[in-house]
């Protein structure tokens, strides 16, 4: 009997190895991991979310992101195609539904599509009366099926997988309080929540005329986001249809069907000439962002926006570059609370503490009200053209390591073209504080990470038990 039971649980742990290792190691499905081919760069628009205070201490907001997808959407005739991470059934979330309604009423024959993340049902456990509205409106919803992605957090989504996935949820309520709002859930929320890991993404793309136009984004459609500082660019073009394609294959291995009909985007043009744009995804975010900041030169700047820096080959390629006298200027979001829960700080100030031990430049942007939820690098100056890298992704495992669902555009372009200008001037109004504006604060300000935080750090961001 004990010889059995002995072998029962070998087999039950090689099992669980087995499943751990597979997952966070196999093939990605198509629409992953996309390095799409240049484009030339046209219709661009950097748009920003903006929250600070003024000189009386007021809050003060530019936001245009939200209205831009909803002016794109309002001229829609063909397709709207929709990715986000939260869209909930608050104001953001309502008036983006709305105006997805509104078209699809003026424009019968308009397919519309949406994709969104698991959370946004909380993970089966409760309904979403926004999704339900638009599904009556005759617009296709899906809920993006992360199980053909990678496991960030295999330790635990592996004996998900062998024990928990079959049981699936309920959303008429459990006896659970609800994680992320108000009601309650059932225990096989709590479950699959452990798995961390998300489609993340933050897309729109429309038909505009005989064109195309997209944005790529870093903005939610949700109550928490409203006082968000966000970053988009508005492009058109191939590469609109070059991320079409990749949403598309993600509705169809979310369960949409029969796909829209859209046309195929161009073959590349070699040796396509300045500006020129591309469309990223998944780890081939992580390879370029990796390729621009080991690429960098003296008399070249990084100046870097991220709402989470974490991953450890991002933060020795900064170190690198420091150390051959590229000037490098670090806006990072202090961390003061995650999912409106307060936070230690992590891991932002523990990466904060450890850069500017080694005489990196960092500033404070944003605070526990207007989180600093832009993600962009930008490398100008010199004699080459500039680079700009802007998105979804976060600089942390769990999203440059093929494991969320994540979108950005990678531009280069000449230092005086209007969108890395406009880019040159917003952070240097960011980190200076120009215009009667308070947009950050010194590194001082919340330098106070201690030797218990870091290593927490190091083991969450390493072992995949972590929301950032």
């Amino acid at each position: 009997m004990n010889a059995w039971l002995g072998g029962l649980l070998l087999v039950a742990l090689a099992a669980w190895l087995a499943t751990a290792w597979w997952h966070s190691r196999k093939p990605l499905p198509a629409g992953l991991h996309v390095a799409g081919p240049w484009r030339g760069a046209e219709g661009l628009e950097l748009l920003l979310d903006e929250t600070f205070l003024d000189e009386q201490g007021r809050w003060q907001q530019r936001q245009c992101i939200l209205a831009e997808w909803q002016r794109l959407i309002a001229q829609a005739r063909r397709l709207v195609v929709v990715d986000l991470f939260i869209l909930d059934d608050g104001p953001l979330g309502r008036s983006l539904c709305a105006a997805l309604i509104r078209r699809r009423r003026q424009v019968p024959d308009l397919e519309a599509l949406v994709l969104v993340d698991p959370i946004n049902r909380c993970y089966g456990g409760r309904p979403a009366p926004q999704l339900e509205a638009l599904r009556r409106a005759g617009i296709r919803v899906a809920t993006c099926d992360l199980t053909p992605g990678r496991d960030p957090n295999p330790t635990w989504t592996a004996l998900w997988r062998l024990l928990f996935r079959a049981l699936g949820n309920s959303p008429r309520g459990g006896w659970l309080p609800n994680p992320l709002g108000s009601g309650r859930v059932t225990l096989r929320t709590y479950l699959t929540l452990l798995n961390l890991n998300a489609n993340h993404r933050k897309t729109l793309v429309v038909d505009q005329g005989d064109g195309w136009r997209a944005m790529v984004s870093s903005a939610n459609a949700d109550s928490a986001s409203h006082d968000y500082r966000n970053a988009a660019l508005r492009l058109a073009g191939p590469a609109a249809l070059d991320l079409l394609h990749s949403e598309l294959a993600l509705a169809r291995q979310s369960g949409i069907a029969p796909l829209p009909h859209c046309p195929a985007p161009p073959p590349a043009e070699p040796d396509l000439p300045l500006p020129r744009l591309r469309l990223l995804t998944e780890g081939a975010i992580r390879d370029v962002l990796l390729a621009t900041l080991e690429d960098a030169r003296p008399g070249e700047t990084l100046a870097l926006c991220a709402y989470y820096l974490a991953h450890r080959r991002v933060i020795r390629a900064l170190l690198d570059a420091h150390r051959r006298g590229v000037t490098l200027r670090l806006l990072l979001d202090p961390n003061e609370s995650h999912f409106g829960r307060a936070s230690p700080g992590i891991p932002n100030r523990q990466t904060a503490r450890e850069l500017a031990r080694r005489g990196l430049a960092i500033r404070w942007n944003g605070d526990a009200r207007a989180h600093a939820h832009g993600k962009w690098l930008l490398r100008h100056g010199g004699e080459r053209a500039a680079v700009l890298l802007l998105g979804s992704a976060n600089l942390s495992r769990r999203s440059l390591d093929d494991n969320n669902y994540e979108a950005n555009v990678q531009l280069d372009a000449p230092d005086d073209h209007p969108v890395i200008r406009q880019a040159q001037e917003s952070f240097a109004r960011y980190w200076h504080n120009r215009r009667g504006e308070y947009h950050s604060r010194p590194f001082q300000a919340h330098d106070d990470a201690t030797a218990w935080r870091y290593w927490r750090y190091r083991l969450m961001e390493a072992s995949g038990w972590s929301t950032f």
